[in-house]
């Protein structure tokens, strides 16, 4: 588990005595979505048939238009596996938990160093987390820059890029 034990308030809405508006918990799913769908593939090549990681992602997504409750996108997020599929998960669950949005991204770069050649793996983990970054919607970017400081050791140091 990557959250920490002390729930930051900028990712508690403010209906739960957070501070995250609803427009920035929405951006949040969404970049975690797009983060989770980078390496998908990776995934999808080893199980082609398995279609539940790709459905948690685009459950997130129909979370951030709108169209579903967390709670049926959070439903997604529990039968994803191993580190691609763990993307897909983290992002389903940012409805639910917006912190989830850093799972989200440090899961798909465990997935991209995962899928490459040993000696190309820490490369293949920066240009990721870099990819990731230049994703980022301007309202949302400090925000997740410094959550990923803060909780870059809690998550494998993927986020030294």
């Amino acid at each position: 588990m990557i959250l920490p034990k002390i729930r930051d308030p900028r990712f508690i809405t403010v209906r739960r005595g957070g501070t995250l508006q609803d427009d920035d918990h929405r951006l949040l799913a969404t970049w975690a979505a797009d983060v989770a769908e980078h390496v998908l593939h990776h995934f999808e090549r080893a199980r082609p048939k398995d279609e539940r990681p790709r459905r948690a992602i685009d459950l997130g997504r129909a979370w951030a238009r709108g169209e579903l409750t967390w709670g049926e996108a959070r439903t997604a997020a529990g039968h994803a596996a191993r580190h691609a599929a763990y993307a897909a998960g983290q992002a389903a669950a940012v409805g639910h938990v917006a912190a989830h949005e850093l799972g989200a991204a440090a899961y798909a770069i465990r997935a991209a160093r995962a899928a490459a050649p040993e000696d190309e793996r820490e490369a293949a983990g920066r240009l990721e987390c870099q990819w990731q970054r230049a994703q980022l919607p301007q309202a949302i970017r400090e925000l997740v820059l410094d959550d990923q400081r803060l909780r870059n050791a809690l998550c494998w140091f993927v986020f030294d890029c």
